[in-house]
């Protein structure tokens, strides 16, 4: 039958996918058979992989590379490492650094991987957007397995299916999205992680579980103290608690690519990815995330109807996690402001901010009263400690 010119077809789909996230003691140790299992042969040939590793997990991992060449070494009618593994630098600087990217992409050609390929990625949640933002732009997407090496990276952006790098000088400007093939939370990864940055994490446990579960949010509370002190039973949990509130919400919340207008877990994030530019990136991601989540409770008690008693149990949990409500950068509200257009722009169409009335209870709102927003800001130096 012909079509006529005004027929028009719409037609709703879903894509196959699935997120793989395994727990272990020791992936490159008594547990390596589970990331060996996460890989299947290309073919009737071992499928190709390379690893890129985070160069601050080398520096306090003495051997760590050689121990990953063989573990995958071991399986070699699986796997075919077509190089030691490689590091690059972490943090921020990875991302801002196009020339990264290019070497990458270079390293991807020259040795000869494909869609069947697999790139394992290892370090801090910078070295898993820029890694995977390469392997995704690469023949439309390798495999990448992730194995986080922070308390952030497994408590949240391990199992996020987004990949981006910073551009025109812009928070995750360049990005995809993308689902990771497999991701591997391992405990023993992070015994060496600096304190600051263990701590860094659990904003990202605190966010979630404001918007998600009240209960979660009462549990990381009472164990606050115990936390910071890095007791691994206390750490351990809420790090599950939180990315499978993150999987949830990826997988069942309807809009894993983000199309609509919210964006709920990106709640304190407005003001977080604003101040990490303001401070040349001397604030930590989660040490912004904190902060932005001070600023926007803060707001919500005076605009939404946010009891003011769970404003100040929040902020306290914040603090007792040994994370802070306030930097110095808050004194001039102006360029911090700006923030809300950037992130307008980043989401697209209007404005839409994810808040809370209650704590479980997230709201959007679609504009921001400016003078109350800069006594939230304001507010936040009254409450540090």
């Amino acid at each position: 039958m012909l079509m006529k010119s005004s027929d028009s077809i719409d037609i709703s789909f879903s894509l196959p996918l699935v997120q793989r996230l395994r727990f272990t003691a020791d992936v490159f140790g008594d547990d390596a058979q589970v990331l060996i299992d996460l890989m299947e042969p290309s073919g009737d040939s071992p499928a190709r992989a390379q690893v890129w590793l985070d160069q601050q997990v080398a520096d306090a991992n003495p051997g760590i590379d050689q121990r990953i060449a063989a573990t995958l070494q071991g399986a070699a009618d699986h796997v075919l490492l077509t190089q030691s593994p490689q590091t690059l630098v972490g943090g921020e600087a990875c991302k801002n650094d196009p020339a990264i990217i290019d070497n990458l992409l270079r390293n991807f050609n020259d040795h000869d991987l494909d869609r069947r390929s697999y790139v394992i990625v290892i370090g801090g949640g910078a070295v898993l957007d820029t890694v995977g933002y390469a392997a995704s732009i690469a023949h439309r997407g390798i495999r990448l397995i992730r194995i986080p090496t922070t308390t952030l990276a497994q408590a949240d952006s391990g199992v996020g299916v987004k990949n981006a790098v910073n551009w025109f000088g812009k928070k995750n400007w360049k990005g995809t999205f993308n689902v990771p093939w497999g991701v591997i939370n391992d405990a023993k990864i992070l015994e060496t992680l600096p304190d600051r940055d263990f701590r860094c994490g659990f904003s990202e446990v605190v966010k979630v579980s404001l918007l998600k579960q009240t209960e979660a949010f009462e549990q990381v509370c009472r164990d606050a103290e115990k936390i910071c002190q890095r007791e691994p039973q206390a750490a351990g949990d809420a790090i599950r608690a939180s990315v499978q509130m993150h999987l949830d919400h990826i997988t069942r919340g309807g809009d894993p690519f983000e199309t609509r207008e919210a964006r709920p877990l990106d709640f304190g994030h407005w003001s977080a990815h604003r101040l990490e530019s303001l401070t040349n990136y001397e604030l930590r991601h989660g040490e912004a995330v904190s902060i932005g989540l001070a600023i926007d409770c803060l707001y919500s008690a005076r605009v939404l109807g946010l009891p003011q008693a769970d404003c100040d149990r929040i902020l306290d949990c914040l603090q007792r996690l040994g994370l802070p409500i306030h930097h110095a950068a808050l004194a001039d509200t102006e360029p911090l402001l700006q923030g809300l257009e950037e992130f307008r722009q980043h989401l697209g169409g209007r404005l839409t901010i994810t808040l809370i009335d209650a704590i479980g209870s997230p709201v959007d709102v679609h504009e921001i009263d400016h003078a109350a927003m800069r006594e939230a800001i304001d507010a936040t130096a009254t409450y540090a400690r």
